[in-house]
């Protein structure tokens, strides 16, 4: 962090409906006309517990009484940097109402669009809705056995999806993909394919990941706002293009070596951190992953793990 960076302390206030209370920019402020979550900057010598406590009463006529720390965001708009420290709020007094005269609302965190905020708080909206599981598709047989693994992958819980068939035509790739599409959505699931972004156009599926190798076909966000675009990184020049082009989703490798590569060795969970220490797009560690290193990914300052072998189903049960 540099001293020219504004602190700005954000509360994420959700209730017992699992809804998130969000505020309405005033039209004449900084990325004015846009929903927000509640804060402000920071005085000079205030700490962000204390900073949240003076925009909760000030904003929303509420007391804080607990919160915990959730994440930081750094994020550089063209005219200024942004230091975001997001707190969850656990509990407060009062019932909250716009102290400033600014709309308020709850919302279900299913329902938030990141189209709707400040670019700085999107990654706050991504982070609060994916899992810590994401699942890359594994080996099957034939189109029905994909389907079946699928869906007993999916049963256990597994939101988050990347359909990655290398060996297949466009065609049944586009068809499998429609099939895994309904699959997906019948378990709440996010799918995303892993392909070109001619094939993804073919398809209504809810994202696009781009492999390390396709990930600099892009100069410019190949997709729009309100799909998700998850990218493949191995270095700090992968990731700054990730940033360059507003992905939503790094999948950063490999973390530990992995069978399928032995003689490539992993980066460890230091290097992890310190290849993400900056940026504000939620990652997910891959490469070796379990289900067991989830609590050891996130201390590290990860979204959850990726993998295909611990999640895809290969005998009926994870």
């Amino acid at each position: 962090m540099t001293s020219s960076a504004v602190q700005v302390a954000v509360a994420v206030i959700i209730n017992q409906q699992n809804e998130v209370l969000i505020s309405l920019r005033s039209n004449t402020s900084h990325q004015g006309g846009l929903w927000e979550f509640p804060g402000g900057k920071l005085e000079v010598g205030e700490s962000i517990e204390d900073a949240l406590k003076r925009e909760l009463l000030e904003e929303l006529d509420i007391h804080l009484l607990a919160s915990h720390p959730f994440k930081i965001i750094r994020h550089q708009y063209s005219d200024k940097t942004v230091v975001l420290n997001i707190h969850i709020v656990n509990a407060f007094s009062g019932k909250p109402r716009g102290a400033e005269g600014q709309s308020i609302q709850w919302k279900s965190i299913d329902q938030l669009r990141s189209v709707d905020f400040p670019a700085a708080n999107r990654s706050i909206i991504h982070s609060l809705k994916f899992p810590d599981k994401y699942m890359i598709t594994g080996s099957f047989d034939e189109q029905n056995d994909f389907l079946s693994r699928l869906e007993n992958s999916l049963h256990p819980g597994i939101k988050l999806v990347q359909l990655r068939c290398k060996n297949i035509n466009q065609a049944a790739f586009v068809g499998m993909a429609e099939q895994a599409k309904i699959i997906c959505e019948k378990y709440k699931a996010t799918l995303l394919l892993n392909t070109s972004l001619e094939i993804y156009q073919k398809t209504q599926a809810h994202g696009l990941h781009l492999s390390s190798q396709m990930l600099y076909t892009s100069a410019v966000r190949p997709i729009s706002l309100e799909k998700i675009l998850s990218v493949s990184c191995h270095t700090i020049a992968d990731i700054r293009h990730a940033q360059k082009i507003n992905a939503d989703i790094i999948l950063l490798s490999p973390v530990k070596e992995t069978t399928s590569h032995p003689d490539v060795k992993g980066i460890g969970w230091e290097v992890f951190a310190s290849l993400i220490s900056d940026i504000d797009i939620p990652v997910y560690a891959l490469g070796g992953m379990k289900q067991d290193d989830i609590s050891t990914a996130i201390k590290f300052g990860a979204q959850g793990v990726a993998a295909i072998s611990s999640f895809w189903n290969e005998s009926g049960k994870i």
